[in-house]
C-alpha cells in the first residue's frame, strides 16, 4: 500500500476504478430536440476609464450609434474616444426559453482595449444561426480581472480584464421552435455511445412501462413510445428520466496527458507476457571559457578560448517481467519498483502498446 501511495504522489499516476453502478437516465442521456442554442452579437461598451480603444471599426460603430439617435458627426471630425470598446457578446439560450425571461451573457473585447472594468454594454441584438434576433442584451459588466501598466512599459495583469459577464443581462425576445411535442415517439441520446448501455436502458424502460415500449436503434439512441398529449408527455418523461440502470463498463483505456504528466489507467487494462527494462544514458555537456595570456613583452595577444567538458553517466538498468493477464495493480507496483518518472512511464506504456502487450486503447491528449 505504501508503494502504491508513493506512486500516486511522486509520479501523478491517477488510477480510476470504473465499477458500474446504477445511474439515472437523466444523468446518462439527453432528449433529442431538447437543446440549448448559441447566440452572438456585436456591440459597444462605454464608460471605460480611459482603457478603451481607438480603432477604425470602433469609430465606425460609434458613429452608427450616434446616427441612430439622430446625431450626425462631420466626416472630417475624428472623435477621440478612449472610453469605448468594440465587443462580441455571446450567450446560450436554454431549451424552452420564453419571451421575457432573462439569460446571462459574456462580453469580450475584440480590439485593443486594455480593460472592460467599469464599462456598460449598450443595447446589443443577439442573433441565432438563422440570423433572427432571439434576445437583447444590455447592462453593467462584472469583470474579474484587472491590469496595471507603468510608464516604463512594465505591466501586471491578473486574470482576464478584457472579458466580463452580465448576470441576467439579456432578455429573451423570441422562442425557439421545438419538436418536443410532435410524433408518437421520443428519443434518448446517450452522452457516451455504447451498444451495451443502450440495450440496458431500453430494457429498464420496458421493465417499468411494458414490453416493446423502448428499443435501442443504435449505440447512441433509444426510441421510446410516448403519449401525444403534451401534459401527459411531460409527466411521462419526468418518470422515465429517473429510472435507474447499470451502464456498461467503459472500454479499457490508458489516458496520457503529456503536458502535465498525468496518467489515467482504466481498471480493465490488461497486459500480455512481456519484459521491460528501464535505464538510460545521461550525457552532460558543459562549456568553460579560458583566457590565454601571452608571455610578457611577447608578440602575441590575449585571446579567450572555450573548453568543452563531456561527462557520460550510465544508470543502473532494471528489468521486470509481466505474466499473462497482468492487472493494473501489477503494472503499478512494477513501475514503482523501477522508479519510473512520468516521462519514462509514458515511454514504457507507448512501447507496450506498440509491442501488442497492452490490451487497451492508448490515448495521448
Amino acid at each position: 500500500m505504501r508503494l502504491f501511495k508513493a506512486l500516486f504522489i511522486t509520479f501523478s499516476l491517477l488510477v480510476i476504478s470504473t465499477a458500474s453502478y446504477a445511474q439515472r437516465i437523466k444523468d446518462l442521456a439527453s432528449i433529442e430536440g431538447v437543446r440549448s442554442n448559441q447566440l452572438v452579437g456585436y456591440g459597444l461598451v462605454v464608460g471605460l476609464p480611459g482603457t478603451g480603444e481607438q480603432s477604425p471599426f470602433t469609430e465606425q460603430t460609434f458613429r452608427a450609434m450616434l446616427t441612430s439617435f439622430g446625431i450626425t458627426m462631420p466626416n472630417n471630425l475624428k472623435p477621440k474616444i478612449k472610453n469605448v470598446a468594440a465587443v462580441m457578446v455571446t450567450a446560450d439560450l436554454p431549451a424552452f426559453s420564453k419571451p421575457g425571461q432573462k439569460i446571462d451573457v459574456t462580453v469580450s473585447s475584440i480590439g485593443s482595449a486594455g480593460s472592460l472594468t467599469g464599462g456598460t454594454l449598450m443595447q446589443t441584438f443577439l442573433k441565432g444561426l438563422d440570423g433572427n434576433v432571439y434576445s437583447v442584451a444590455q447592462g453593467n459588466l462584472v469583470v474579474g480581472g484587472f491590469g496595471v501598466q507603468g510608464e516604463d512599459g512594465s505591466s501586471v495583469v491578473v486574470n482576464t480584464p478584457t472579458v466580463g459577464r452580465i448576470p441576467n443581462g439579456a432578455i429573451v425576445e423570441r422562442e425557439v421552435a421545438s419538436s418536443f411535442g410532435h410524433g408518437d415517439y421520443l428519443t434518448f441520446n446517450l452522452n457516451r455511445s455504447d451498444f451495451t448501455t443502450a440495450r440496458r436502458m431500453a430494457e429498464a424502460i420496458n421493465n417499468l412501462v411494458g414490453p416493446n415500449t423502448a428499443s435501442a436503434i443504435d449505440a447512441t439512441s433509444v426510441r421510446v413510445l410516448a403519449p401525444r398529449d403534451i401534459s401527459q408527455r411531460v409527466s411521462y418523461i419526468a418518470t422515465l428520466e429517473n429510472v435507474r440502470f447499470k451502464p456498461a463498463d467503459s472500454p479499457a483505456k490508458v489516458i496520457i496527458n503529456s503536458r502535465t504528466g498525468t496518467i489515467v489507467i482504466g481498471k480493465d487494462v490488461r497486459l500480455q507476457p512481456s519484459a521491460v527494462t528501464h535505464g538510460g544514458l545521461t550525457v552532460t555537456i558543459a562549456a568553460d571559457q579560458q583566457v590565454n595570456q601571452p608571455n610578457p613583452f611577447g608578440d602575441g595577444e590575449t585571446v579567450v578560448t572555450k573548453q568543452t567538458l563531456i561527462d557520460v553517466a550510465q544508470d543502473d538498468t532494471r528489468m521486470f517481467v509481466l505474466d499473462t493477464g497482468a492487472t493494473l495493480d501489477d503494472l503499478v507496483r512494477a513501475m514503482n519498483e523501477i522508479g519510473a518518472a512520468p516521462g519514462d512511464l509514458m515511454a514504457i506504456l507507448e512501447a507496450l502498446k506498440e509491442s501488442g502487450a497492452l490490451q487497451g486503447e492508448l490515448v495521448v491528449i
